[in-house]
């Protein structure tokens, strides 16, 4: 490590995507926090990362920053709020910003505004040539074709400042009052801890990475035959399809949809024998808390399995594969739609050492 870096005390990491990116950026950060003793890490991301943010411990502080640069932020862009950033960070005197961005984002912006705010050491991968806007350059090699795991790309990012882990997993830490929470509600709606169960989360932002409810249906219908008890998570805007699965399912089930907060959610993840979950941030959730999980993974992107956690990826093969997608482009989702309800729940079996009932 340079002296530069050695030296440098009080960093800003920029992370602007959502609550898995920022999950799976936990190892780099904690590369960062080891390498050097009494440092301080500040997080900017966005609000969704935030949430999560808080219940990392390498993470010191939380700003929280709708960049007009990055695909989900919902407002106008308005440069005096962009100033008023930069002057914030500025006042903050940062001594390094370390960018973390997936390989098809530019850096440019985030590096600008950490140049604004006389941040003197800045490190990103960056495609194109960043002149000066970069102290620390790392070239961007990955390509559609080509694509190193989320948590791997930005492992090595800070290793070429010469910072690393011997923990490579996922860091998260689920408050006490929130397990106790999370548990209280769980018994009180009649979920038996001591019986099996499973944590089933149907939802995703992106339509492209949805299974189809049916299929959710089918799946766990047959897992509440052979014993399982299902609960449902999502969101308060999800609860409408949480309730059309469990109509279908024809058996009974759980619904904790839009009842629960991220730590809560934490908590029922880490304390469920498994998770069965669309590509999206409770996957990443149980990937921290070394739950098991049954990964719906449509083939948007590569580079986003579950991390060092037992795991099954579900998927059917098209030749449309890694479109980057938040709609499927062709219309058909034969990547998640064909995946076969049997599937998940042959997939549910091995991952809990579940014995195939007799006559199925």
């Amino acid at each position: 490590m340079t002296s530069d870096w050695q030296n440098a005390s009080d960093l800003l990491c920029v992370r602007l995507d959502a609550m898995g990116d920022v999950l799976m950026t936990t190892p780099a950060i904690r590369a960062l926090k080891e390498s050097v003793p009494g440092r301080r890490l500040t997080l900017l991301t966005s609000p969704a990362g935030a949430e999560v943010a808080s219940l990392v411990p390498e993470i010191d502080d939380v700003l929280v920053f709708d960049a007009p640069w990055m695909k989900a932020t919902p407002e106008r862009p308005d440069p005096e709020r962009d100033l008023e950033m930069a002057q914030r960070l500025r006042e903050r005197g940062y001594d390094a910003a370390v960018i973390f961005t997936v390989f098809s984002q530019s850096p440019l912006p985030a590096a600008y505004l950490c140049h604004l705010a006389a941040i003197p050491r800045r490190l990103a991968h960056c495609r194109e040539n960043p002149y000066h806007l970069l102290t620390d350059w790392v070239r961007e090699t990955d390509t559609v074709d080509s694509l190193r795991h989320e948590v791997r790309r930005q492992l090595d990012l800070v290793e070429s400042i010469g910072c690393k882990t011997d923990d490579e997993r996922l860091s998260l830490h689920v408050p006490a009052q929130a397990r106790d929470m999370a548990m209280e509600l769980l018994r009180a709606r009649g979920v038996d801890l001591e019986r099996r169960w499973v944590v089933v989360h149907p939802g995703a932002s992106a339509p492209s990475r949805r299974y189809e409810p049916d299929g959710f249906a089918a799946a766990t219908g047959i897992l509440a035959l052979e014993g399982w008890q299902i609960v449902f998570t999502g969101s308060g805007d999800e609860s409408p399809l949480v309730e059309r699965i469990r109509t279908a399912m024809g058996a009974p089930s759980t619904s904790l949809a839009g009842e629960l907060h991220l730590a809560e959610l934490a908590a029922v993840i880490e304390a469920t024998p498994l998770l069965i979950s669309n590509n999206t941030g409770p996957v990443h959730l149980a990937a921290a808390l070394g739950t098991p999980v049954v990964d719906l993974y449509a083939l948007t992107n590569p580079q986003h399995t579950p991390w060092s956690v037992e795991n099954r990826v579900l998927f059917h093969d098209v030749p449309c594969r890694n479109c980057f997608k938040s709609v499927c482009p062709e219309g058909h989702h034969d990547c998640l739609r064909l995946v076969p309800p049997d599937a998940i729940v042959v997939a549910a079996r091995e991952l809990t050492g579940a014995r195939r009932p007799h006559g199925r």
